[in-house]
């Protein structure tokens, strides 16, 4: 007896279809599982044979051979535990009326012992694929119904246990599709915290504003408690609202994670992660085996915020290069290679010293010249070129601490100035994968960034005293256009660049 069954699995954060094909036949009793399954597939013979039984269905006591096609693709993962155990129990009733079922729905589900359907990894990229391949809908656990129903136009039915999924195909229960959840990105929870909450810093602010407007990458150095880090926090509060293609992506590279929150079913605030100085460059980057997106792709579309900078190792740090190039990180195996998005802001926060005060009027600095050099020194030029605006944050006098009655204007008020320059962007690149002026390339940057005969002698000069790399004088184009948009402004102008090149002088302050 043969049947065949479809499903997916995941390859790094695409889904790819895959053809459950059983076949029962007289022999010794036993099950193979064949077509480059990893060792979670392979195990699941045993928490098959398992579920079946607790559910209430005979075993066959026959020899069962499980194919996985196509055959040489590498499959991960438990989400064909649901498929193989429903082909297994087709193969015992009519094939002809469970057909329509098994070849027009994809199957996919981590059973438990008890016959249970657990949810699993990767649902919304799998919905995705059923849509694009033509499929009418998605079997598929209860608790990621929520994840794939963000997808219009398929079934999504969530089901329990293997008593549900047996009773749907055969004709006997009826379980009614979960209903559509249009995204609505407008939709932002009540923030705890506010710009108004921070005092002075307005030089600070401003920089803020402009990372948030182009997605531009922002390094603070300051001595402690000067606010750094609270200014940081407080960048998601005046970032603008998900657009729908923003949401998805993001989304899908939490559903691949498995970090979705459960019941919500897609992420419409922008993430904000904020790991730890020990991080491994594994868990910031991306890795494991099978491939697993790091914090750099979780923080897709949002934020970033590495704080003491130089504390994080060397080589970890190092490894943000390509990925703030590329928006993008390859992790490559031998058994093969996953890509990732990782389009996001990267806000960094330093000391200027060991101690932390150096440079600061009110506090003596115990430290010695090489002991700064070697601090500073941790963070590379390469790096440091890569991040576009440096600004140093001074500690706030008393008196402002003292006097001030408010921090100034709310973060609601900035993200409206925020949000108009990010839609004259979009309105920029219609048409292309582009979201804010932070992503542009050399040839974008050619076309949107011109500068009059003014402009150009002044980043001449700029160059010239500050010594900038010609990645540093492309950032600078692209902050200028930035705060051009902010200004509504069609042309860069020369305050645009004057404004964007002082956010360059950490290149020269950094060597001392």
């Amino acid at each position: 007896m043969h049947t065949s069954i479809m499903s997916a699995s995941l390859q790094g954060i695409e889904a790819v279809a895959i053809e459950v094909e059983i076949d029962v036949s007289t022999g010794l009793p036993g099950m193979t599982i064949v077509g480059l399954a990893d060792h979670a597939i392979r195990e699941s013979r045993d928490r098959i044979r398992a579920a079946v039984k607790n559910a209430g269905y005979p075993f066959p006591n026959r020899r069962i051979t499980v194919n996985l096609a196509p055959a040489d693709l590498r499959k991960e993962g438990t989400t064909l535990d649901l498929p193989i155990a429903v082909g297994i129990l087709a193969t015992g009733a009519e094939a002809a009326d469970l057909l329509p079922w098994l070849q027009n729905y994809l199957f996919v589900g981590e059973l438990s012992l008890d016959g249970s359907v657990k949810p699993v990894r990767g649902c919304l990229p799998i919905a995705l694929l059923a849509k694009r391949e033509g499929y009418r809908g998605i079997v598929l656990p209860r608790n990621n119904a929520a994840e794939a129903a963000v997808i219009d136009g398929i079934e999504i039915i969530g089901v329990e246990n293997i008593q549900e999924v047996m009773g749907l195909v055969g004709g006997e229960q009826e379980i009614k599709p979960c209903e559509h959840r249009p995204i609505q990105p407008g939709v932002r929870p009540a923030a705890d915290i506010d710009f108004a909450e921070v005092r002075g810093q307005q030089h600070a602010k401003r920089a803020l504003e402009i990372a948030a407007a182009g997605g531009h990458n922002l390094l603070f150095i300051g001595p402690p408690g000067s606010g750094k880090s609270m200014l940081a926090k407080r960048l998601r509060t005046i970032l603008p609202p998900l657009s729908f293609d923003e949401a998805i992506e993001t989304t899908i590279i939490h559903s691949v994670a498995g970090t979705v929150p459960e019941g919500e079913g897609i992420i419409t605030e922008r993430p904000f992660r904020h790991p730890h100085h020990t991080i491994s460059d594994a868990a910031l980057v991306g890795g494991g085996n099978p491939p697993r997106p790091g914090e750099i792709s979780l923080a897709h579309h949002g934020v970033l915020f590495l704080d003491e900078l130089p504390e994080f190792r060397k080589n970890v740090i190092e490894m943000l290069r390509q990925p703030l190039e590329d928006q993008r990180v390859v992790i490559a195996r031998a058994k093969g290679s996953a890509s990732f998005p990782a389009s996001f802001i990267l806000v960094a926060a330093m000391n200027p010293c060991p101690c932390g005060h150096y440079g600061d009027d009110r506090h003596e600095c115990t430290c010695t010249l090489p002991q700064i050099q070697r601090y500073r020194a941790r963070i590379s030029g390469p790096l440091l070129d890569r991040i576009d605006l440096h600004v140093e944050v001074p500690a706030v006098p008393a008196e402002e601490l003292l006097t001030a009655k408010t921090g100034g204007e709310r973060s609601a008020v900035i993200r409206e100035r925020v949000t108009a320059a990010r839609k004259r962007q979009e309105q920029r690149f219609a048409g292309q994968p582009i979201f804010h002026n932070g992503a542009m390339g050399e040839a974008k940057i050619r076309k949107f960034c011109r500068l009059d005969e003014q402009g150009k002698k002044l980043v001449e000069q700029a160059i010239s005293q500050l010594g900038l790399s010609a990645r540093a004088y492309s950032r600078i184009l692209k902050v200028a256009r930035t705060i051009a948009d902010l200004d509504d402004s069609r042309n860069i102008q020369a305050k645009h660049l004057a404004e964007a090149i002082q956010y360059r002088s950490l290149d020269r302050r950094m060597a001392l």
